[in-house]
């Protein structure tokens, strides 16, 4: 089935004027935020770079595939920077924070589409071990250091940025998205069009029930992958519309797996059974517990973690046999829900971190080229 890949070719060279933002193009902007722009483009409102220029620097910087998430944005780049209909957007607002200390990971981004259209793009976690912690303190702590300043990114790129706002972003930027929209000022809330959330999690009831949160729910949309783990934890109010990945579990909350149908997704009718079990069986767990309980559960899960004296995943995974033997010490002092609690989570931290050093192994260490786009495919429209 298409992907992402398959959209760019078959739409890439209409304009914003033919065919108006779409859900394809949303979750492409939502993933824009995640390449490591640092230094490229401008983080002031007021200064531009057009996606063109600034994959060209970065792609021409040494080692520039090596700072990647994952192997697929060196094609996704050279394709939306090959792309008539994205290569000229400008780009600014660019901010990037990571802070072992205050447990915070936060990156997002603003893409003008037109004279009066922009969309806001938060950036979800990153390979830090920060930015791993901070998603976990979702469950028992709101607002965490990274929805603080969503919100404040908001007000102060609304200050300078004109006309109509849409709202996204993947995984934890999902939930930044729906969080900095619930939040912002009243007036802010007024200019938005829309705000996606692509697979993130969801909010305690403290979130759902304020009146900001009601006041922009009717706007928000939720897109999860039908065996949706990162999607599914905490609660949602707004409707969720479920994808088909051509992925399986954990690997299915990569978008670059999800199915389209030309300018929408494919759409299935539910969650799979197995994304519905993790979904009552950890949240479930944590559901029973105090917050002074999941506090301590999360920092238990870390301080494992942080004797392994790794602070990304990749160096996580790299030193799996020393990492194993200190994660099964720790393990021997617990009780029996902790610990088999804990295993799950570690499961998916391990699982999310090997993709991660195969991508990065595949991806290889040749040094990308800005290739010249050649159109192939004839572009119909529906």
């Amino acid at each position: 089935m298409a992907n992402l890949f398959d959209y760019l070719k078959w739409r890439g060279d209409l304009s914003w004027e033919q065919t108006p933002l779409n859900e394809i193009d949303s979750l492409i902007l939502s993933r824009l935020s995640y390449l490591p722009f640092d230094g490229i483009v401008p983080s002031s409102f007021t200064e531009v770079i057009s996606v063109s220029d600034a994959a060209k620097q970065f792609l021409h910087k040494e080692g520039a595939a090596e700072q990647l998430i994952m192997k697929t944005d060196l094609p996704f780049l050279q394709e939306v920077a090959n792309s008539d209909r994205f290569n000229k957007l400008g780009l600014c607002g660019y901010t990037n924070q990571v802070n072992l200390d205050e447990e915070k990971q936060f990156a997002a981004m603003v893409i003008h589409l037109l004279p009066d259209l922009s969309y806001v793009s938060y950036r979800g976690t990153d390979l830090s071990l920060a930015g791993w912690k901070e998603d976990f303190n979702m469950s028992f702590c709101t607002p965490v250091p990274a929805q603080i300043d969503a919100v404040a990114y908001l007000n102060n790129a609304a200050e300078e940025v004109p006309g109509t706002l849409c709202i996204g972003g993947h995984s934890k930027g999902g939930n930044l998205a729906v969080y900095a929209a619930s939040f912002c000022r009243p007036d802010i809330q007024d200019r938005i069009r829309f705000v996606h959330n692509h697979d993130g999690p969801g909010f305690d009831s403290c979130v759902l029930e304020s009146d900001g949160y009601q006041r922009i729910v009717e706007k928000v949309k939720t897109f999860i992958p039908q065996s949706s783990v990162v999607g599914m934890l905490l609660q949602h109010e707004e409707d969720y519309y479920v994808i088909r990945s051509d992925q399986v579990g954990l690997m299915q909350h990569d978008l670059f797996s999800w199915e389209v149908d030309r300018d929408r997704f494919v759409y299935l009718d539910e969650v799979t059974e197995k994304s519905k079990f993790v979904d009552r069986t950890l949240k479930s767990w944590l559901t029973q517990l105090s917050p002074e309980q999941r506090e301590q559960f999360v920092d238990t899960l870390f301080s494992i973690l942080e004797e392994t004296n790794a602070s990304t995943l990749k160096e996580l995974t790299l030193n799996w046999h020393r990492s194993a033997r200190i994660v099964l010490r720790s393990f021997r002092e617990m009780d029996d829900a902790m610990r088999r609690n804990l295993a799950h989570a570690l499961g998916l931290l391990f699982e999310a971190a090997k993709e991660s050093v195969r991508n990065n192994l595949q991806q290889g260490r040749a040094r990308p080229k800005f290739l010249p786009h050649k159109a192939t495919d004839e572009v119909k429209k529906p």
